[in-house]
């Protein structure tokens, strides 16, 4: 894994060279920093500017890859005109593509069952915070005390273990917090791959740059869809050998001169 300013000579080269340049983006702790609750997590003005700007460019695609719904990630960023997948990729809205997956859609009932049962559990926990999203449900645990770590732990375990144990439903983590999803193959890798073959249909033969940024575990199944050399795969935090992704930036604050600089190449 290489910095990617290390690299910007070979990268900036290829983006010159493009046709075209697909942005996509995780949101949370990529151009945002993580924060103690979901609700703080304010996309920086400077940075709604540069994706603006690079979205006004018609060498340019953008997108924002979220594990939160569709309708908040677009509230959140708000801007026109780019994609957007909500639920880990579950749902997708952009120019020219309006999907939701229908294995998840099918499984709203059991998720929002789930949800009911997981804020009863944790009513009485100071610090958990249980969202429902509709097509899947997270629980963030940022803010529990230390010490009732492990009791949440347990709770969540016995919450899910029949769900787990039936089949209705898989468990993945992140970053202090557990998402709970229908149990199908799908994930941000397979949202890239739909919003990439939309973008190729519309391009034709010619042939797009894709870059993609993220810094949890869900964004790896990204990262393993964007290869060189017509990808950069790109994780937001220290260097992480563990990590699919070829290339990082330290933080979301190298990911906002990241943006201004590449608005500087086309």
């Amino acid at each position: 894994m290489q910095h990617l300013f290390q690299s910007w000579e070979s990268f900036s080269s290829e983006v010159r060279k493009a046709s075209h340049v697909v942005l996509l983006s995780d949101y949370d702790g990529t151009l945002t920093p993580i924060v103690g609750r979901p609700d703080e997590a304010i996309l920086p003005p400077a940075v709604r500017e540069k994706l603006i700007a690079l979205a006004q460019k018609t060498t340019f695609s953008i997108g924002i890859i979220s594990g939160r719904s569709l309708s908040e990630v677009k509230a959140l960023v708000g801007i026109e005109g780019i994609y957007y997948a909500g639920n880990h990729g579950f749902e997708i809205e952009g120019p020219g593509l309006k999907f939701i997956n229908p294995a998840a859609e099918a499984a709203q009932v059991t998720i929002k069952d789930m949800a009911s049962h997981a804020s009863a559990k944790f009513k009485d926990i100071d610090g958990v915070i249980v969202e429902d999203k509709g097509l899947s449900l997270s629980v963030h645990y940022r803010l529990v005390r230390k010490g009732e770590e492990e009791k949440v732990a347990n709770i969540f375990r016995q919450l899910t273990a029949p769900g787990l144990r039936d089949g209705i439903i898989k468990v993945t983590s992140g970053k202090k917090v557990w998402e709970i999803r229908p149990p199908i193959d799908w994930h941000k890798g397979k949202a890239v791959e739909t919003i990439i073959q939309e973008l190729q249909t519309m391009l034709g033969d010619k042939k797009a740059l894709n870059v993609y940024l993220g810094d949890d575990t869900t964004d790896e199944d990204a990262f393993r869809i964007i290869h060189r050399p017509q990808g950069w795969s790109i994780f937001v935090g220290q260097e992480n050998p563990a990590s699919a992704a070829e290339y990082f930036l330290n933080s979301t604050s190298e990911v906002a001169t990241f943006l201004s600089r590449l608005l500087e190449l086309k």
